[in-house]
């Protein structure tokens, strides 16, 4: 999350197939360089890597697919302004099982942020590390 600011947050259901769902409560998930994009007004999640299951049988599904997200018309009318400007973009934050057993998928509205905004924010964790080590040597 580093290379991004984070302008807005939103949970959103996910369109799932087969074992998907037991490789997600596996923790067979990556989030390596996937975004979301909107497409005649629906939501897709692309480059989500999730391992296939590996006690299902030969229909397996294909790990890198693009998967549906759902939302309501309103948020995503909401957003589609919001991500053709330039430098905005959504991408998920975190995939996670609610309370019912379904796979939710914490989405972010977020600009991406420049080289010298990125050396800003690496070193205030390192002023913060440096701190809490002088803290710790007391």
């Amino acid at each position: 999350m580093h290379n991004y600011f984070i302008i807005q947050e939103m949970e959103a259901g996910i369109v799932l197939q087969g074992s998907e769902i037991k490789s997600i409560r596996a923790g067979k998930v990556s989030f390596k360089d996937s975004y979301a994009t909107i497409e005649n007004n629906e939501v897709w999640l692309n480059s989500l890597h999730i391992s296939p299951y590996e006690q299902s049988g030969i229909y397996n599904h294909d790990p890198e697919r693009k998967r549906k997200l759902l939302l309501n018309k309103r948020e995503i009318r909401k957003l589609i302004p919001k991500t053709e400007e330039q430098g905005y973009t959504l991408i998920p934050k975190e995939i996670y099982i609610n309370e019912k057993g379904l796979a939710k998928v914490n989405l972010a509205l977020a600009k991406g942020k420049k080289l010298y905004d990125k050396r800003e924010t690496i070193q205030k964790k390192d002023e913060l590390r440096e701190h809490q080590r002088r803290l710790k040597n007391m």
